[in-house]
């Protein structure tokens, strides 16, 4: 399983590739002389617009002067260092891919990595460090497509490609030490089970193994790592499986730890406390329940006691792929889903339904709101120190207050590109 294969130096000299090479943040503060940003990716739809990130004052909700990054092509999902002073941003055109390097302190990019392919997945846990991303096309030296690519995120190109067949999510654990590959259809024969590939970044050149498939799954697609423990979320029956439930998996000594715990969906999960809230979809319990809807099918979200490992309670949310949770300050868990059912117009409502692909739960009283918007949710931002939540759906940026779980009267008037994700270039 050591099907490691190195990549060809990238870059003549690293800080000639990249303009600033340090990943910590200085007290002079950015060139926007704001101290609360929200960086957020808008895609071309107009000639109007050029793509890049967009600088949005957090703390006003406004636009400065001079308000956008230069960024790759068609830029989409936002991948922050852990100290937020780099961003990795992810663009591509029909023929290429490539991952951006945006120094958050100048407010500059830095740099491009080129892939071999598409993703949809890369972690960057250390800002000091290297990121991954899981490319499933990645050609492999005798072995299947698809790699794990070892971003050099200081330097620049590609340090490493580690092969993982197929592997579409990679997900790492606080210091990057350990990573835990998906393909949901990598099918064990001795088992009749799917297998999650753990991964060392750290064995890369030694004889030791780079990775590892571990058996005993039921199309896993993701996790959640707390500590040395993982819950893998088995998608199950939404992605031709059996059944959607949650597996603990100790990677230290990769077991797994006692029997799966039954959900009706498991696509994406949060853990907060000793709660996993866990959101997907159910082929036979997908009744809107509770709900004055057109929609003919809904969505589940469970939670999950970790302690236990029982499920405590459920609640009806969109249908549609469920691809992020978010929570806001107060308790409100935003879940942003894709390929929903969207029903009415928000442009032109005429009095009837408006409905996408955005639920909002509230963690204290386990109501569920669905905003009157439409589209696919593709980027979430809270804040610890205000009452907002950043969402990115059907293309615009909306701008929600969570004391109410309504769009504030204050939005941003951004015309001319569709915007992909937002992130907070700041703690706030």
């Amino acid at each position: 399983m050591n099907r490691v294969v190195l990549a060809a130096a990238a870059g003549l000299a690293a800080c000639l590739f990249f303009s600033s090479c340090g990943s910590s943040k200085s007290t002079s503060g950015p060139p926007s002389g704001l101290h609360q940003r929200v960086l957020a990716s808008q895609t071309v739809s107009s000639g109007f617009v050029s793509p890049g990130l967009i600088i949005v004052n957090a703390a006003k909700d406004v636009l400065p002067r001079a308000s956008e990054i230069g960024a790759v092509a068609t830029p989409s999902f936002i991948v922050p260092a852990p100290n937020l002073a780099t961003f990795l941003v992810y663009g591509s055109t029909a023929t290429s891919y490539s991952v951006q390097v945006v120094n958050t302190l100048t407010e500059s990019s830095t740099g491009s990595i080129t892939l071999p392919g598409p993703t949809s997945s890369i972690v960057f846990p250390l800002a000091a460090g290297p990121a991954f991303a899981a490319v499933p096309s990645a050609l492999v030296t005798g072995a299947p497509p698809g790699a794990i690519e070892v971003l050099n995120t200081s330097g620049g190109g590609i340090n490493a490609n580690i092969g993982v067949p197929g592997v579409q999510t990679v997900v790492a654990n606080a210091n990057g030490s350990i990573l835990l590959a998906f393909n949901p259809d990598t099918f064990d024969p001795n088992t009749n089970t799917n297998v999650v590939t753990v991964v060392i970044p750290a064995n890369i050149n030694t004889g030791n193994p780079v990775t590892t498939t571990i058996p005993g799954f039921d199309k896993p697609v993701t996790a959640v790592i707390n500590g040395s423990t993982a819950y893998v979320l088995n998608c199950g029956a939404e992605c031709g499986g059996t059944q959607a439930s949650i597996q603990a998996f100790d990677m230290g000594s990769m077991t797994l730890v006692g029997p799966p715990v039954n959900v009706d969906g498991a696509t994406v999960g949060r853990l907060i406390g000793s709660t996993l809230y866990v959101a997907g979809n159910s082929p036979t319990n997908n009744a809107c329940t509770g709900q004055t809807t057109a929609a003919t099918t809904c969505g589940r979200l469970d939670l999950v006691d970790t302690t236990a490992m029982a499920v405590t309670s459920s609640a009806v949310i969109t249908d549609g792929t469920h691809t992020l949770l978010d929570l806001s300050l107060g308790g409100q868990l935003f879940i942003g889903a894709k390929t929903c059912t969207d029903i009415g117009s928000v442009t032109n409502p005429n009095g009837t339904e408006v409905r996408g692909c955005l639920s909002i739960y509230n963690t204290n009283t386990g109501a569920v709101v669905i905003p009157p918007d439409n589209g696919d949710v593709t980027g979430l931002q809270s804040f610890t120190s205000r009452s907002v939540e950043y969402v990115a759906q059907g293309g615009h940026l909306r701008i929600y207050d969570t004391t109410k779980d309504v769009l504030q009267s204050l939005q941003l008037n951004l015309s001319g590109g569709v915007i992909y994700d937002a992130k907070a270039a700041d703690f706030f």
